[in-house]
């Protein structure tokens, strides 16, 4: 497991490390010293031994690669924007299963539904609920009922 801290950090840790070594300090020393294992202390100077300054370096971690590289990202990001209604669904709402779809469609990757919403932030976008209103609601009387009818039988705190 990678320690916490970035390349930079990491890489002064070790120079440190080596820096009291060659001023005669013990491993085990140093080790307590900076916080790390003996055995780290060991390896760092047998890097610098074989590789000298390069061997100290911070290696990139590489994991698994995505599955959707930055352009097809990009793409679904365009997709998404267009809407739902225009990938071909009959409401203009994206849901994971939805988005996991399209993914398929368009860019022949499958993604498990669950990993969706990770993707989708990823990307900066955040779940949001519809909200659920009547089709028949009229807008008009419900603010001229709130104007006049609701002040009336508002219960009103007694002073």
């Amino acid at each position: 497991m990678r320690p916490a801290g970035s390349a930079a950090v990491l890489e002064r840790r070790r120079e440190r490390a080596i820096e009291l070594l060659r001023e005669g300090w013990l491993p085990v020393d140093v080790a307590h010293k900076l916080g790390v294992d003996r055995r780290s202390v060991r390896r760092w100077r047998a890097a610098f031994e074989r590789d000298g300054r390069n061997g100290l370096e911070a290696k990139t971690v590489s994991g698994r690669p995505p599955k959707l590289g930055p352009r097809e990202r990009a793409a679904l990001e365009r997709y998404l924007l267009k809407g739902a209604l225009e990938a071909g669904y009959s409401t203009d709402l994206w849901t994971c299963p939805r988005v996991r779809e399209l993914i398929a469609r368009e860019f022949t990757v499958e993604y498990h539904v669950d990993h969706i919403g990770r993707l989708l932030r990823s990307l900066g976008w955040t779940p949001q609920k519809p909200i659920r209103r009547a089709r028949e609601r009229d807008e008009e009387r419900i603010q001229g009922w709130v104007r006049t009818v609701w002040p009336r039988v508002k219960k009103t705190r007694n002073a």
